[in-house]
């Protein structure tokens, strides 16, 4: 079972939305992990580079940066086998090119800015979750 943690979790919201308040803000950019990680693979050295590289870098250093806080680095389980996190990040990679996007980028940016295409594709985000946790915990047995 997942742990109850509502600061934490409001802590967390409040500084992705900071972060997509400010690429937004700074360079007009939304901030889906997908599209900033295929871009940071394409520009190699352009103007688009650096931000690209600075905000992958944050997400890499972050758990460093809570060890230092905290003495202790986050907790990570995967309770699945290597080989479903292969299939279930493949799906993913073919979901976000043909869905023209991330959950992030569709979830916390397409959204706020009332995309019809973003709530769709959310909708189908969330129903696809529901429906995959539903077979795997009920019928399954995972």
């Amino acid at each position: 079972m997942t742990e109850f943690t509502p600061l934490l979790s409001f802590l967390g919201g409040t500084l992705i939305g900071l972060a997509t308040v400010a690429l937004m803000a700074v360079h007009g950019r939304i901030a889906g992990i997908n599209g900033i990680v295929s871009g940071f693979l394409t520009t190699q050295f352009r103007q688009d580079w650096a931000w690209r590289a600075a905000f992958l870098g944050g997400m890499i250093v972050s758990p460093l940066v809570m060890l230092g806080l905290t003495g202790q680095l986050p907790e990570i389980s995967v309770p699945s086998s290597p080989v479903l996190l292969l299939v279930g990040g493949f799906l993913t990679g073919i979901g976000t090119t043909y869905g023209s996007g991330c959950t992030s980028g569709h979830g916390v940016c397409g959204m706020s800015r009332l995309s019809a295409r973003s709530i769709v594709a959310t909708l189908t985000f969330m129903a696809t979750a529901v429906v995959t946790v539903f077979l795997t915990r009920h019928v399954f047995g995972g």
